[in-house]
């Protein structure tokens, strides 16, 4: 389980290029790597908590659509749009990249 997390510091550590986001070690998508990436990611949450408080149990489905899917929706739209400008391509990775000696 140490050999884990040593690998994700060493990977994420390694950013010469100065990514936001970086590759995920597993998988296929971004982690950030940078306070600029984490700052994105607490404002998209800290937002989606927001809109979530418009809801209850009054709210018709109309409203519901409008007032929190919709923008949901939109965030999401623009995190992705802010990773794939300010991050590595995503692809599919499984462990840390192998180094050429």
């Amino acid at each position: 389980m140490k050999n884990i997390f040593k690998n994700y510091a060493d990977y994420f550590k390694d950013n010469p290029h100065g990514y936001w986001f970086r590759k995920k070690l597993y998988g296929w998508g971004w982690t950030p790597v940078t306070w600029q990436g984490w700052l994105v990611v607490g404002v998209y949450i800290l937002c989606i908590t927001l809109f979530a408080f418009t809801i209850d149990e009054n709210s018709p489905p109309n409203e519901l659509m409008f007032t929190f899917f919709l923008p949901i929706a939109l965030l999401t739209a623009v995190l992705i749009r802010i990773a794939y400008k300010k991050g590595e391509k995503p692809s599919w990775q499984w462990g840390p990249p192998k180094k050429d000696k």
